[in-house]
């Protein structure tokens, strides 16, 4: 390696560092922040400056294609909300672990609010003793299932994506420590750790809805699109139940955590889940949350390619 090379290379370990440090001592400090105050003014943030971005044009473009009978004007107005949206979600981010706040005793007390159907199928999953796979996806603030699986007791696992610094991944490990379960980061091991999660009978978690680049094709608002087949290959192996949650935001500021199924998926003729089919039926069960809450799905992410 020559100087000028190795010159670079130590540049960006400090760079990195530093970003990370830096990174590192914000969360800390947002902390102190007033999570409704700090949610709404991130959430003004993004409102303003987030249409003169890039990812706005490509909003504007997925959205026209999803529904092509919306006017420009709503599309304009869902595209708002989805800033919004977001701002909010990094608001609430630093608050991580303080986030969950759910009380059964006193269920419209708190932000966070569930229904009685959701609390049952949560409380049948930790009585049945058998492991299941659940999916999610990015609406409204899409780590909250995550919270509430261990705000139910809820013995489970996330996989998650670690960030590129180190320093900010430990940050996030730390924030979600003690309130997500056991930690996956993804990686070429991870679809086995999960394995290994699934036959001790933990519960699995993920997002499935961006864009795989190797994964099999299925049909997302009437185009093709590309996914990550790993929650169904992962239920053909071990032939576990598969459930879904959502997170949504409502008009008075708080949230709702919803749970769906076990969700009857394709077999195959000899009785083994189908991944195409699997993932076919997940991702329109998806689209179907995101036609109800479309302010509220990160449209901002590349999904047709």
């Amino acid at each position: 390696m020559t100087y000028a090379r190795q010159s670079a290379v130590r540049l960006k370990r400090i760079g990195d560092a530093v970003v990370g440090r830096v990174t590192v001592w914000l969360l800390r400090a947002l902390r102190l922040v007033d999570p409704d105050l700090l949610a709404g003014f991130a959430a003004f943030v993004l409102r303003t400056f987030g249409p003169w971005l890039p990812e706005h044009r490509l909003g504007r473009a997925q959205l026209a294609a999803a529904f092509p009978e919306k006017s420009p004007a709503e599309i304009e107005r869902i595209l708002v909300g989805v800033w919004d949206n977001l701002g909010r979600v990094a608001g609430e981010f630093a608050r991580l672990d303080r986030l969950w706040d759910y009380d059964r005793k006193h269920p419209d007390a708190g932000r966070i609010l569930s229904s009685p159907e959701g609390d049952a199928r949560i409380d049948e999953m930790r009585a049945d003793g058998k492991p299941a796979l659940v999916f999610a996806a990015h609406l409204a603030n899409w780590e909250l299932p995550a919270l509430a699986a261990r705000g139910h007791g809820l013995n489970s696992a996330v996989l998650y994506r670690r960030p590129d610094l180190p320093a900010v991944a430990d940050a996030v490990a730390e924030l979600r420590a003690g309130s997500m379960g056991t930690m996956i980061a993804g990686g070429p091991d991870a679809p086995f750790r999960l394995i290994r999660e699934l036959q001790g009978g933990l519960h699995v978690a993920m997002l499935v809805d961006q864009h795989y680049g190797n994964g099999p094709e299925v049909t997302f608002f009437g185009r093709p699109c590309r996914v990550n087949p790993m929650l169904a290959r992962l239920a053909r192996h071990v032939d576990c139940p598969i459930y879904g949650t959502r997170a949504v935001r409502l008009p008075d500021g708080r949230m709702r955590v919803d749970l769906i199924g076990p969700v009857a998926v394709p077999r195959d003729p000899d009785g083994r889940i189908n991944v195409v089919g699997a993932m076919q039926t997940i991702t329109s069960i998806v689209e179907g949350w995101v036609r109800e809450y479309p302010e509220q799905w990160l449209w901002l992410h590349r999904r047709w390619r």
